[in-house]
């Protein structure tokens, strides 16, 4: 588990990238910057040590070429130094070293090129080279002193600068490492951060899966002031999406339990309707019909609202494409239907308006208000009328109207107010009404007429050619 990084947590995972690219980087620049600052280092030190010794060879010459100016075996100051070991080369091979500590004295044996530099008559040659001396390395050089008296031999030591290069390389090895394991906690404190929240979202959908219970997710890191990533992102829409189904899953258990309920009364009535039939035949002619027509009423009523529920629960409305739809001709189609339905008298008015919508869902929310007047006042002797103003349908009618207290409370499902009672129905014509008005963007408003009767209808916004093609709501 430890050596497959499939099995990593997604924090050990950013640690781990970290660390490995802070790593590379590290080791990039490192290398390159030991190796940028060792060759000026060891350059430098040749530099230096090139120029001592042409400065000393410039000054043999400026001796020997002085009226009664030659060789000197003394020690020689200026080129004094901790790393620098000078010595005077016989001719003879005898060696004179002017140092102050005599175990520092480092001993060699003079090549023939030193040799033959030590006994040539020209000042200021010079012989430079690297060699090793008892496992150390050093750079030597030899100057002649001119007239066959010698030469000078500069002894310089190398280790000092390699020892100074290796403490360079050590330090930046150290610090790569520090840099490398503050780049690992960052990468497990911004993993550890990240994924404790996705942990949570992770949680939170195994728990919905398992329970079924859609409770949203704890706030926690999530909704932290001035945190707004894609996680947070993630959590809102996630809680938004957990709130949306609690909704839907309410509403549905609102709409079976209601459902049950309004189902209840035809059902019951049609049992024991059912049951008198059983004894049809101790029924006089005139109760056979009554209990006839009874169930027929029973069945219409059972049938439009099994219809109703199902066109609430599926949204069947909805599969039906939206275009631009005359309103003139949705009211001219209801109106011409329920007068056949009723026999009672509609009258339309209606202007020119135009909106973007679905026409069967229309014409179902027109036809809903119509109905209900006809069947509120059915002996009333007044034209129902249906009013269409800038996108407003309004259906007016001279019936019982809608106590005032009741006004608000008459597009909501199953709600049925005092006056149809009495009257078939489910309670679900005007929640239609409304949803399919709030579905194309528009409200739904209900009023009482002065001179008694109520309006009830809903507010659509127009569509202008060339306009946009999708309600506003």
């Amino acid at each position: 588990m430890v050596l497959n990084p499939r099995g990593w947590r997604l924090g050990t995972r950013f640690a781990v990238i970290f660390a490995l690219v802070a790593t590379v980087i590290i080791a990039l620049v490192g290398t390159l910057a030991y190796t940028t600052a060792a060759a000026l280092i060891r350059a430098d030190v040749r530099n230096g040590f090139e120029s001592t010794v042409a400065d000393l060879s410039d000054k043999l010459v400026e001796i020997h070429g002085q009226e009664g100016g030659g060789p000197s075996a003394g020690p020689i100051p200026f080129l004094s130094s901790d790393n620098l070991q000078v010595q005077l080369l016989g001719p003879d091979g005898r060696r004179t070293v002017s140092v102050e500590d005599p175990a520092e004295v480092v001993f060699f044996t003079p090549s023939d090129a030193d040799m033959e530099l030590a006994a040539t008559a020209r000042p200021g040659v010079v012989d430079m080279r690297e060699q090793s001396i008892e496992g150390q390395a050093y750079r030597m050089a030899t100057v002649s002193v001119g007239d066959g008296a010698g030469a000078l031999q500069l002894l310089q030591r190398l280790s000092p600068t390699e020892l100074m290069l290796d403490r360079l390389a050590t330090q930046i090895l150290w610090v790569g490492l520090l840099v490398a394991l503050c780049a690992a906690a960052v990468g497990w404190l911004v993993g550890h951060r990240t994924t404790g929240r996705l942990v949570r979202l992770t949680d939170a959908a195994e728990y919905v899966s398992s329970t079924g219970r859609l409770d949203p997710v704890g706030p926690g890191d999530a909704h932290e002031e001035g945190n707004h990533d894609e996680v947070d992102r993630l959590g809102s829409a996630f809680n938004a999406m957990l709130a949306r189904l609690a909704r839907s899953k309410e509403e549905q258990r609102r709409l079976v339990q209601d459902a049950a309920h309004e189902l209840r009364t035809p059902l019951t009535s049609l049992y024991t309707n059912v049951q008198v039939l059983g004894r049809v035949d101790r029924l006089s002619p005139e109760a056979r019909e009554s209990l006839i027509d009874d169930l027929r009423g029973e069945t219409r009523e059972l049938t439009a609202l099994v219809n109703e529920l199902v066109g609430l629960a599926t949204g069947d409305h909805e599969d039906e494409a939206m275009r631009a739809v005359p309103l003139r001709e949705v009211v001219d189609r209801v109106a011409e239907r329920t007068r056949r339905r009723t026999g009672r008298d509609i009258v339309v008015d209606a202007d020119d308006s135009v909106v973007w919508g679905r026409p069967g869902s229309l014409e179902r929310a027109v036809a809903n208000p119509v109905e209900n007047s006809a069947k509120f006042d059915p002996d009333g002797t007044a034209p129902i009328e249906i009013r269409v103003r800038a996108g407003a349908v309004e259906v007016l009618d001279r019936g019982p109207g809608i106590d005032p207290e009741e006004l608000g409370r008459v597009f909501e499902r199953f709600y049925r107010a005092t006056v149809a009672r009495g009257l078939p129905g489910s309670g679900l014509g005007l929640s239609m009404v409304k949803e399919i008005a709030q579905a194309h963007g528009g409200r739904v408003f209900a009023r009482n007429r002065e001179g008694g009767g109520a309006a009830i209808g809903f507010q659509l916004p127009e569509h202008r050619p060339g306009g946009p093609e999708a309600p506003p709501g």
